[in-house]
């Protein structure tokens, strides 16, 4: 789950972390409003979508007027903002957030992610702010400091301020910085978050280090815990799909194919995914049914994939476990009758209860293609979809 600077700036300030003064509008006049509450002679406009490069992409203003706000804001809200992480198809903005500007002297870099590999949290700190951390990965290596935090200790004093010192924030600052770096890190910790990045990190006229910008993301899995986190989520930047199979606790996103994937597991959904490719063909989503999966619960996942106008055949790829495949197999039939498929449909189900869920669909007297393995359905999706876009006349992604 994402949420909007502006929130994490909120979420930020709770922790200690020192930010700008800022408002959150939803029209232009609060946008004004929001100018004169704030006081100051200059204002950030901010565009507020779930995506970086909102600058480059027209999204943040600078105004040094009241009547600049307004112009400002007038141009940002409803706008489609395209940047490098929303794809050609862009965002809508519905939110701006009015920011009191400040006198930046230096930008840097602060991040936070898990790295699971070794199982810490990772703190990575540069002295190039306002760009990009993969392209600061790429033209500069050495100047991305990492910090791989012990979960039990926290990030220590000593560390925070070994990383203040390496991107170069001045000696009369790096007690202050160290202790925003704490401040980060109990967020990151205390929230599940898992994303932190303040990009930029600012040294402003006063000796101040404070976050200019901040973006966080969180483990969905743990949201249980955080009630006041889930309160807010931003439906108008989801996809009304991705909406749609939450409510029935399946994990969907779709994508560009022709071929729909139901699965148990997410990494049996990536494999699918991949064997697909492998084989020519081109999947239409990641679809997730979990391991507890029921007969209302496979009929929602078919009436999500059969939105996608470009779907040409659906591959049921289930391993039982927990999940018996008998169960998964009435799911099945219930769901094509239900949703009347008009599609082909390919079928490889092994583990518990294999052999009843392959009669189960065998009696069902529906077209199913049944399939022995992950090859064997692989290659006869990508046959079924060739075959149904000439019948059909369409023509494959």
């Amino acid at each position: 789950m994402k949420i909007h600077e502006y929130q994490a700036k909120a979420m930020l300030q709770q922790y200690g972390v020192a930010t700008p003064k800022g408002v959150a509008c939803f029209s232009v006049d609060e946008a004004v409003v929001a100018a004169q509450q704030l006081g100051g002679e200059v204002w950030a406009v901010k565009a507020q979508i779930y995506a970086g490069g909102r600058g480059k992409g027209g999204g943040v203003k600078m105004a040094r007027s009241l009547d600049e706000v307004r112009q400002h804001a007038r141009e940002i809200l409803g706008m489609r903002l395209v940047t490098h992480q929303t794809g050609t198809e862009g965002r809508i903005v519905h939110r701006l957030f009015i920011e009191q500007g400040v006198r930046i002297d230096k930008e840097y870099y602060v991040g936070m992610v898990v790295d699971r590999q070794r199982q810490r949290v990772c703190l990575m700190a540069s002295s190039e702010g306002g760009m990009d951390i993969e392209q600061v990965a790429a033209e500069a290596p050495d100047k991305i400091h990492k910090v791989f935090i012990d979960p039990l200790a926290g990030l220590t004093q000593q560390q925070a301020q070994e990383v203040a010192q390496k991107i170069g924030i001045p000696a009369v600052c790096v007690p202050q910085a160290a202790a925003l770096l704490q401040g980060l890190y109990r967020a990151f910790d205390g929230t599940d978050a898992s994303l932190l990045e303040v990009n930029p990190l600012g040294l402003i006229s006063g000796n101040q280090v404070i976050a200019l910008d901040a973006k966080m993301n969180f483990d969905d899995n743990a949201l249980f815990r955080h009630p006041d986190i889930v309160a807010l989520r931003d439906l108008d930047e989801e996809d009304p799909l991705e909406i749609e199979a939450s409510k029935h606790e399946l994990s969907y996103i779709p994508l560009d194919g022709n071929i729909g994937c139901l699965v148990n597991g997410a990494g049996l959904a990536m494999a699918t995914m991949d064997i697909i490719k492998l084989y020519g063909g081109n999947p239409a989503n990641f679809l997730d049914v979990g391991g507890g999966a029921t007969a209302e619960k496979v009929t929602e996942a078919f009436k999500l994939m059969l939105c996608n106008p470009k779907l040409q055949t659906i591959l049921v790829n289930i391993f039982g476990g927990i999940m018996k495949c008998d169960v998964i197999a009435q799911g099945v039939v219930a769901a094509a009758r239900e949703v009347r498929l008009a599609v082909p449909l390919v079928v490889r189900l092994e583990g518990t209860n294999v052999e009843l869920g392959k009669k189960i669909l065998a009696d069902s007297g529906l077209p199913v293609i049944s399939a022995e393995n992950m090859a064997d359905a692989a290659q006869r999706a990508v046959d079924a979809a060739r075959s149904h876009a000439a019948v059909t006349g369409q023509r494959l992604s």
